[in-house]
């Protein structure tokens, strides 16, 4: 049997990022990190690196199921599953897919503070221990020209975000990415926290930030993957005891 870098064979560990894939979408339900049809999360394929895992277009995030997720080549083609397919998913998450190999899952939805923060053009600032998870570690895409359609402008999304977790698309919202379909959506559940944080704060007062060194020093202990895995895993836990019906 095919093993993959871990101690599960390639068919074990699809199951597992799709069972994780469609256990993150609940959980974005949950939080409300959904608005419409609007969002996508995606999950490589571990035996074909060009194929990706994502939602069906037309299901609300509290309806997917491993069974109804949908199996995309890099032409948009689909290979599994019953379509349609969104448009947008495909322009963003197969760019990205293409051009980090070292990325497994990306994440993007319309939640409120998300959208919120790129509607000002600022950053995650380090203004406590949460948010120095992304210090040093996130871009802003100021390029918005409507409804992701076209590839070229995955491209571009996928090269201003380069090599960290996290971009701020302007005007439109989050976007993150990981190792692991955990950290993916982990990262996005604390980039919108700390969306909110920081814009409740900034309407509040002036902002204090956290030093460089000492953000830096604490993005190193927070802004982990493995701490990012066990984040997620614990809300996947109570998804998998009160929604067990996302894993057929």
């Amino acid at each position: 049997m095919t093993r993959t870098g871990t101690d599960r064979t390639v068919e074990q560990e699809r199951l597992h990022r799709r069972q994780r894939l469609a256990g993150a979408y609940r959980i974005f339900a949950r939080l409300g990190l959904h608005e419409g049809l609007a969002g996508h999360i995606t999950a490589r394929d571990p035996e074909r690196p060009g194929h990706f895992w994502v939602n069906r277009f037309g299901v609300d995030f509290s309806r997917i199921t491993v069974s109804n997720l949908l199996l995309v080549d890099a032409d948009g083609e689909i290979v599994e599953g019953r379509g349609p397919l969104n448009t947008a998913a495909f322009a963003i998450h197969s760019r990205i897919h293409q051009a980090r190999p070292d990325v497994v899952a990306a994440a993007h939805s319309h939640s409120v503070y998300g959208k919120a923060l790129s509607a000002v053009g600022e950053p995650l600032h380090p203004v406590n221990q949460d948010a120095c998870a992304f210090y040093e570690d996130h871009v802003i895409f100021d390029d918005y020209a409507g409804v992701v359609l076209s590839t070229d402008e995955g491209d571009r999304i996928a090269a201003a975000l380069g090599r960290c977790k996290l971009a701020l698309l302007a005007n439109h919202g989050l976007l993150s990415v990981g190792r692991s379909v955990e950290s993916a959506a982990y990262w996005y559940i604390a980039a919108e926290r700390a969306a909110k944080t920081q814009l409740i704060a900034a309407a509040a007062g002036k902002l204090k930030h956290i030093d460089h060194d000492t953000a830096r020093l604490t993005a190193g202990q927070v802004g982990g993957e493995a701490l990012a895995r066990r984040s997620f895993e614990a809300l996947y836990q109570i998804v998998l005891e009160e929604e067990p019906d996302f894993l057929g």
